[in-house]
Order: structure tokens, then C-alpha cells, then sequence
């Protein structure tokens, strides 16, 4: 059996993509403002940031505003993130979210005492990636 499709020569022309950078195979920046909700399909609050592992480039986790008195961003893992049209689902409950550290933002970054209580209390591994900085998230 031969192939009769001739084979192609042609070069890839460049796509409209000109900022690579702001589009990752996860589409991060279309999350920006979506209903976030818990296993449960209880809403836990709108999506404000993203964090990705500095090693991986993969989405680790987002902060929601939450409260209605005293707003504070609270931190959500996204293992597991369910993507819908409107909205994202991830597979922690609610309380958990309710329940975790209150870490306060200094700039960007978190430090990494701050990474290590988020990812234990998520029961995520921790460990510190070997870069200057010592931290594994960087918000994107």
C-alpha cells in the first residue's frame, strides 16, 4: 500500500498568536472573571488571579474574592479543574475553601512559608523547586 497523499513541503505560517505568552495551552487569561464553584456546584466566588507551578507552567491554583463584608482573596487549588463555558469547577468542598489561610499578598509573590500552609492545607506535596527564589507559584 502506498500513500497517496503527496508530501508537503510547505512551511507553518506563523499564527495570529503574537503574544505566546499571554495563551497557554490552558487558556489561563479566558478564566479571568468566571464563576468558580466547589465539587458540589456550590459557588465559592469569581476567579480573580492564577498561579502556575515556575517549573511546570501549570495552573496550581486561583484566588476568589469572598465574603461580602471584609472581601479577602482566599486561594483554591486547581488540580483536577473542571472548564465550562461560564464557569470552572474544582474538586475541593466548600468548607475547605472557607477554611483556608488568610495569606496576605506582597506584591506578586507568595512567600514560601505561605506556599507550604496553602498546599498543606489543600493536602497537596510542597516542595520548594530549586530556583534563586526558593518558590514553586508565580501569578499569571
Amino acid at each position: 500500500m502506498t500513500d497517496q497523499q503527496p508530501q508537503s513541503s510547505e512551511q507553518t505560517q506563523p499564527s495570529e498568536q503574537t503574544q505566546p505568552s499571554e495563551q497557554t495551552q490552558w487558556n489561563v487569561a479566558e478564566w479571568h472573571g468566571k464563576m468558580l464553584f466547589d465539587r458540589d456546584g456550590e459557588k465559592i466566588g469569581k476567579l480573580q488571579d492564577v498561579y502556575v507551578d515556575v517549573e511546570t507552567d501549570e495552573p496550581q491554583f486561583a484566588t476568589v474574592k469572598e465574603g461580602f463584608i471584609g472581601r479577602h482573596l482566599t486561594f483554591v487549588p486547581l488540580g483536577g479543574l473542571q472548564v465550562g463555558p461560564d464557569s470552572l469547577q474544582v474538586p475541593v468542598t466548600g468548607e475547605q475553601v472557607r477554611s483556608a489561610p488568610n495569606i496576605d499578598l506582597h506584591g506578586d509573590e507568595l512567600s514560601q512559608a505561605d506556599e507550604s500552609t496553602l498546599y498543606h492545607h489543600y493536602e497537596l506535596n510542597y516542595t520548594p523547586p530549586a530556583t534563586q527564589s526558593g518558590r514553586r507559584l508565580a501569578r499569571r
